[in-house]
């Protein structure tokens, strides 16, 4: 009996000291930056920021007040950086006039997190040269922008949709490209209510909203243009001029106001083969951005400094609760007996 009882407490002493010891050795590996290569799923973006005048209606609420569409995008933005997996890479641009431009070509979301914020924060409709927004050029050059780009990222095209000048859909610019060949997503954003659009003088302050004498509110086709002779007026078909041939969601008469064109953003993303999100909650935005159909199957250095701590950390309270179960079990069997 007496050598049943040495031999338990060896056992338990051994036990011990294998937990302690594996515990140690657990939390030293975790110093040395231990790294595995492993496949993960990571994302890789260029996210295309509409910077146009109908971007700066105020139609969202941030923390009870209300901010533009985008402010909006931007905070939502802010948080998307920090849901992306280490590995992941971003880059922005912006969309104004009738082209995108790359301002920052994607990079590692983790270790650039402070730069890529920073970009964020400075991009404003300033930056705007122009009055036009002609979104569906603006989003076939930024698509030609991704597919250039050596790691051929997605694109993200953020934009509420809103054409100036409006567009005859008879004359809409066409998208040359394979549907899909670039992967992606535009992400339409805006209040359904039109809404003013605010003015702003070439230093970025306000001066009241457009009027809608101040904007063109048809499309040029349809009001004919003049001919060679005296004041003739021609068209494409003289049947059409005059007519206000409009897009899904088009306002003709009330172009002066904006609202999100989702039923042309829709159909802009189904020409191109891109997805198509309507944003109204940050988390949204989000989802959109890890969903699987961005995802990339990645073989990527993998940090595993938690893994070791939280190793050790678990075996140290193994170590700490046998104790407790031991005396458990001992009272209950005095119980039974």
């Amino acid at each position: 009996m007496i050598l049943i009882t040495r031999g338990l407490a060896a056992c338990r002493s051994n036990i011990d000291r294998v937990l302690l010891i594996a515990a140690a050795a657990a939390l030293i590996a975790s110093f040395f930056h231990p790294v595995a290569t492993v496949d993960r799923a990571l994302f890789d973006d260029v996210i295309v920021l509409d910077i146009t005048q109908s971007m700066n209606v105020t139609d969202y609420q941030l923390e009870g007040k209300p901010v533009s569409r985008l402010v909006h995008v931007k905070h939502a933005l802010r948080q998307a950086l920090l849901a992306l997996p280490c590995g992941s890479k971003v880059g922005w641009g912006i969309f104004t006039e009738y082209r995108s431009f790359l301002l920052l070509a994607p990079v590692e979301v983790c270790a650039n997190l402070t730069e890529l914020r920073a970009t964020l924060d400075n991009i404003d409709g300033r930056m705007a040269w122009t009055g036009n927004s002609e979104i569906a050029k603006g989003l076939f050059s930024g698509i030609g922008i991704a597919k250039q780009l050596p790691d051929k990222p997605s694109i993200v095209f953020v934009t509420d949709g809103h054409e100036s000048p409006p567009v005859n859909p008879r004359h809409r610019p066409t998208f040359n490209d394979k549907p899909g060949a670039v992967n992606g997503l535009i992400v339409g954003v805006g209040g359904l209510k039109p809404s003013p659009i605010p003015k702003f003088d070439p230093l970025g302050r306000p001066i009241g909203v457009w009027g809608a004498d101040e904007v063109m509110q048809t499309d040029p086709r349809s009001q004919g243009r003049t001919g060679s002779v005296g004041s003739e007026q021609l068209a494409e078909d003289p049947d059409d001029a005059g007519k206000a041939a409009t897009l899904p969601g088009g306002t003709p008469g009330s172009e002066h106001l904006s609202a999100m064109r989702e039923g042309y953003l829709r159909l802009l993303a189904a020409e191109t083969g891109l997805s198509f999100l309507p944003l109204q909650q940050p988390d949204g935005l989000i989802r959109a951005l890890t969903a699987p159909s961005l995802a990339r199957v990645t073989s990527a250095p993998t940090d595993l400094r938690v893994a070791f701590a939280g190793l050790a950390f678990v075996l140290l309270l193994v170590r700490s609760a046998i104790p407790l179960w031991r005396r458990g079990r001992a009272g209950g069997l005095r119980n039974l007996r």
